[in-house]
């Protein structure tokens, strides 16, 4: 018996499981959806296809456990600098630098899964994002705390940052420049995020009044 085939055979649970994931994914960025299949997938691993069948009863099973399981080995941990500014700074350089790589590559590998299975981005994001609060979250509560602001943004707002250098991402396909993140942070983030909740604090009426017709 090969060494290959004894190593295969002394897999089990997690590391079983963790080694075909990794090989999903593989399989998905060098070939693309079209090619993604249980078949594929379980000869890359070195895995028989019985033993992922009974895991994931179809590939699209198998799509959604390996990106679900990517965005788990890749998450990026949400920075600490103690200020707001530093923090966004810090979470979107460490997205630009982790991510440019896959995520317009990723989004054209998936285009027959789209057609196919009539799922979309937000739904892919929403499995390769861990459960629980974003880092943004994170990172807008530590200010509230600390005082930087005066009360939680919207949900649109805390999200605008990395939704913005994601379509960055997107529509050129490569990392951002150092200056467009600075652009996102200074000059659209920190002032939509400081305008909350400052009229409140100050006592000053949260509308202009109306003029009387």
């Amino acid at each position: 018996m090969s060494s290959t085939n004894s190593e295969v055979q002394r897999r089990r649970g997690a590391a079983l499981e963790s080694a075909i994931l990794d090989a999903g994914w593989e399989q998905l960025i060098e070939a693309g959806y079209e090619r993604f299949t249980i078949d594929a997938v379980a000869s890359r691993s070195g895995s028989a296809r019985s033993v992922l069948y009974r895991r994931w009863p179809s590939r699209l099973d198998l799509l959604k456990a390996v990106i679900r399981h990517r965005g788990e080995v890749d998450m990026i941990p949400t920075p600490d600098t103690g200020t707001l500014r530093g923090d966004v700074l810090a979470i979107l350089t460490a997205f630009n630098d982790r991510r440019s790589r896959t995520i317009g590559l990723l989004a054209a590998r998936l285009g027959a899964y789209f057609d196919e299975a009539g799922g979309s981005p937000h739904e892919l994001r929403s499995l390769f994002v861990p459960q629980g609060p974003s880092s943004m979250e994170k990172i807008v509560e530590r200010a509230v705390l600390r005082g930087e602001l005066a009360a939680m943004p919207p949900a649109r707002v805390v999200s605008l940052p990395a939704d913005l250098l994601r379509h960055e991402l997107l529509m050129t396909m490569t990392a951002v420049s150092p200056q467009t993140i600075l652009e996102i942070v200074d000059d659209i983030f920190l002032p939509l995020a400081t305008h909350f909740g400052t009229n409140i604090t100050r006592g000053e009426p949260s509308a202009p009044p109306r003029s009387e017709p």
